[in-house]
C-alpha cells in the first residue's frame, strides 16, 4: 500500500528543512574570515529564517481537507519517515565541505537541488484534494536559493 502525504505532511517537512539550512550556513559563516562572504551566509541564514515562517504560515492557512490524512496511520509514521528524511545527510546534515566560500556555495546549491527533487517526488503521493497544488510554492521558494547561489557562485570564476 502505497502512502498518500498532504500538504500539512509536507510544510511540516519544509519548516524542519528550513530550520536545518539557517543552522547550516550560520555554521558555514562562522567559518569565514573574509567579511562580505561571510554577511553573504548570514543573509542566506536570514532568508531560511523568513522561508520558515512563510512555510509555518502557509500550513496554518491550510484547510481542513488540506490537513486530512487520507491514510490510515494510527501511529503517525507518515510524518515519521518524512521527519527521517529531513534529518539525514540528504537534507543538510551533508558532510562539512571544505570551509572554502566556493566549496560551501557548491554544497549549497546541491543541497537545494537535493530538496527540490524530493519536493517533486513527493508531490505525486499528495493527492490534489490535499493540497498538492501547494507544494509548488515550496519549490519556487528553494528555486529562488540556487538563483541567488549559482549567480554568487558566477561572479567567484
Amino acid at each position: 500500500m502505497t502512502n498518500e502525504f498532504n500538504a500539512d505532511d509536507i510544510f511540516e517537512m519544509a519548516v524542519k528543512i528550513e530550520q536545518n539550512g539557517a543552522v547550516f550556513y550560520r555554521d558555514a559563516a562562522g567559518h569565514m574570515e573574509d567579511k562580505k562572504n561571510k554577511e553573504f551566509l548570514l543573509e542566506l541564514a536570514r532568508m531560511e529564517d523568513a522561508h520558515e515562517m512563510i512555510f509555518a504560515n502557509m500550513k496554518k492557512d491550510l484547510t481542513e481537507q488540506e490537513k486530512l490524512s487520507t491514510t490510515f496511520d494510527p501511529e503517525n509514521e507518515n510524518i515519521l519517515y518524512l521527519k527521517a528524511f529531513t534529518d539525514t545527510k540528504v537534507f543538510f546534515k551533508k558532510e562539512k565541505p571544505e570551509n572554502s566560500f566556493k566549496n560551501i556555495l557548491g554544497c549549497a546549491i546541491q543541497t537545494e537541488k537535493d530538496s527540490i527533487a524530493f519536493y517533486l517526488g513527493i508531490k505525486d503521493l499528495v493527492p490534489e484534494k490535499s493540497g498538492k497544488s501547494k507544494i509548488d510554492a515550496v519549490i519556487k521558494e528553494e528555486m529562488s536559493h540556487i538563483r541567488l547561489l549559482a549567480g554568487k557562485l558566477t561572479e567567484l570564476h
